[in-house]
C-alpha cells in the first residue's frame, strides 16, 4: 500500500492553511468551481519529481498576495514503512525537499513515491500537439524509472547546445562531438525507457478485466525510425548535421517522436473517437499503469483523477471507482458535488472545499 496519512498545506495557492487526516482510503474532493479542489491535487502531486500537475513554477505556487513562499509537508506510507516529507519554496526560489528530515533531490523522491494523474488539461490529448503527448508518456515512464526525468534534462540541455552551434552555423565536427555523444547516450535511454512504458500498459491493460476500453499505442519518428542504439544514434546526428545546419535546429532524435492511440476494438484513431471514448481511453491507461506498477512489485501509486467523472455516465462512474477500490490504491478525485461519488460511498473518504473570507478551506464531510 502507498497512500498518503498526512496531508499539511502552508499558503500554497488558495490555501492558507489546510490539514487533512487521512487512513488510506480513496479520497473525493467536492466543491464549487474555483474553490480550490485542485490546488490539492497539485500539492499532493510535488509530492514526486517534477514540477506538478499543473507543470507551474514555484513562485506560481505561492498563495498571493504574501508571496511569502509556501510549504507542503506529510507522511507517506509506502509498504511497511513511513516517510515524513516535506517540500517548499522561499519567496519564489527553486523548490526542495525534506524526506526524514534530511535534504534530498527529487530522484530520491521518486524512488519511495510513485504518483499518476489525469487532469481536465489531458482530455484532448489525442487531437492536440505530440509535444503533450511526449509530455503524458514521459510521466508514465517516470513512474516506472525515475532516473527518466534525469535523462531527459541531460538530452534537452546537449540538444540546445547543439542548436546553438547549428544557429551559428559551425562547421568544425570538432565542436559537435561531445555534445552529440551526450545526446545520443541519453537520447537512447529516453527512447528506451519510453518502448518500455507503453510495453507495460499494454501488458496491464491485456491481462486486466475491466469496464474501460483498451487503447493500443505506437511510438512513431516524425522523420523516420528512431535509431535502435546509442551509437548508431550518434551516427544519425552526424549524418543530419548539414541538413539541420539549414534549418538551425535538430531534426532527429526522442523530442521528434509521437505517440499515437487506437481504441483497439474498433480499430479507430483516438483523434476519431467520441470525446466520451477518449477520457476512457486515457483512463484505462491510468489505470493500467497503476496495474503495471503492482505487478513489477512497485506497489500501487498515488492516482489524481481530476475532474474524473466530468465525461462518464453513472455506469462508467460505478465501474471506475470498483476498479480503484479493487487495486487497492489511494485516489485523489475532484468533482463539483457529493452526486458525484455516490457510487463510492463509504469506501472513500469525503471531503468539502470551499472558499471562506478569501482563502480556500477543507473540511470532513
Amino acid at each position: 500500500m502507498r497512500a498518503l496519512t498526512s496531508l499539511s498545506l502552508s499558503h500554497f495557492r488558495s490555501h492558507l492553511r489546510a490539514e487533512l487526516h487521512l487512513d488510506g482510503r480513496p479520497v473525493a474532493l467536492y466543491g464549487n468551481n474555483g474553490a480550490g479542489k485542485t490546488n490539492v491535487l497539485e500539492a499532493v502531486s510535488l509530492f514526486s519529481p517534477g514540477r506538478g500537475i499543473r507543470r507551474a513554477s514555484a513562485a506560481d505556487m505561492a498563495r498571493k498576495p504574501e508571496a511569502l513562499g509556501w510549504k507542503l509537508s506529510g507522511v507517506l506510507r509506502s509498504g511497511t514503512q513511513n516517510y515524513e516529507i516535506e517540500t517548499w519554496s522561499e519567496t519564489g526560489a527553486a523548490r526542495q525537499v525534506k524526506i526524514d528530515n534530511k535534504s534530498s533531490n527529487q530522484i530520491a523522491l521518486g524512488e519511495i513515491a510513485r504518483v499518476v494523474w489525469l487532469v481536465p488539461a489531458m482530455d484532448r490529448l489525442w487531437i492536440e500537439s505530440a509535444e503533450g503527448r511526449r509530455r503524458f508518456l514521459d510521466r508514465v515512464a517516470l513512474s516506472f524509472a525515475p532516473d527518466h526525468a534525469e535523462a531527459t534534462l541531460t538530452y534537452e540541455k546537449a540538444m540546445r547546445e547543439r542548436n546553438k552551434l547549428l544557429k551559428q552555423e559551425v562547421r568544425d565536427p570538432v565542436w559537435y562531438r561531445v555534445v552529440e555523444q551526450q545526446m545520443a547516450e541519453a537520447g537512447h535511454r529516453i527512447h528506451q525507457a519510453r518502448l518500455n512504458a507503453i510495453d507495460y500498459l499494454h501488458q496491464a491493460q491485456d491481462s486486466a478485466q475491466t469496464g474501460f476500453p483498451t487503447a493500443e499505442l505506437e511510438l512513431l519518428q516524425s522523420d523516420g525510425d528512431m535509431p535502435l542504439g546509442a551509437a548508431d544514434f550518434q551516427a544519425a546526428l552526424e549524418e543530419s548535421r548539414f541538413r539541420d545546419l539549414v534549418v538551425g535546429r535538430t531534426l532527429i532524435g526522442p523530442h521528434r517522436t509521437d505517440m499515437l492511440g487506437t481504441y483497439r476494438t474498433k480499430a479507430l484513431p483516438a483523434k476519431d473517437c467520441s470525446t466520451g471514448e477518449q477520457k476512457a481511453l486515457l483512463i484505462s491507461l491510468i489505470l493500467a499503469n497503476a496495474r503495471a506498477l503492482m505487478a513489477q512489485g512497485s506497489g500501487p501509486p498515488i492516482l489524481l483523477l481530476d475532474e474524473v467523472a466530468a465525461h462518464l455516465d453513472a455506469g462508467r462512474r460505478a465501474a471506475l471507482y470498483d476498479e480503484i477500490c479493487a487495486l487497492g490504491v489511494q485516489a485523489w478525485m475532484t468533482g463539483t458535488g457529493p452526486e458525484l461519488f455516490a457510487e463510492i460511498e463509504k469506501r472513500a473518504q469525503v471531503f468539502e472545499v470551499a472558499e471562506e473570507d478569501g482563502h480556500s478551506v477543507v473540511r470532513a464531510a
